[in-house]
Parts: structure tokens; sequence; C-alpha cells
């Protein structure tokens, strides 16, 4: 019998390469978002979304759970919602989504 993961085709060093390139650009969007005076009032939205897609990828491919059963991927689905929910609700809190201030 041949295992589960032998029957996938895992992703070429090409793909990696793809999606580390993809990564870069994001990460330098998110940089850039910062500096962009006009996107003040949805820049923490904005970087929660574009956050959560850098997650994605990074789980997907690095760590290889898109070849696994869907139990992990929603394991790290809902770890995602709750830390998402955790950030906006301190963020709340604390102030933070009141750009210019009370």
């Amino acid at each position: 019998m041949t295992p589960v993961h032998a029957k996938a085709h895992h992703a070429g060093v090409g793909t990696y390469v793809k999606v580390a390139a993809i990564l870069t650009v994001v990460t330098a969007l998110e940089v850039a978002v910062i500096y962009i005076r006009a996107l003040t009032p949805i820049v923490v939205p904005l970087l929660l979304v574009m956050s959560a897609a850098k997650f994605a990828l990074v789980v997907l491919f690095f760590m290889h759970l898109r070849y696994e059963s869907r139990v992990l991927s929603m394991l790290f689905a809902g770890s995602l919602v709750v830390a998402i929910g955790v950030v906006v609700a301190l963020t709340t809190l604390t102030g933070a989504f009141l750009v210019y201030g009370r």
C-alpha cells in the first residue's frame, strides 16, 4: 500500500519561488500602505486582509497543508479567525481605529 501523501503531487521549486515572490510583493505593499496618507481611514482593515492572505499562502504551501486533509486546514483557518477577532477587539478597545483622535 502507498501512503496517502504519495498520491498527491507536491508543488515544484518554481511554485515555491512564485509564492515567495508574491509574499515579498505583499510585504512591500504592507509597508507602502503605512506611508500613504489617503489610506489612513482603512489602514487597519487593509493590513488585516493582507496579513491573512500571507498567512494563507504560508500555511498552504510552505506547511504543505494544501495536500493534507481539510480538518487541518479548518484548524488553521479557525485559529486565524480567532486571532483576527482578538486583534480587532484590542485595537477597538485601545482606540487604535480612531485615526484622527477622540
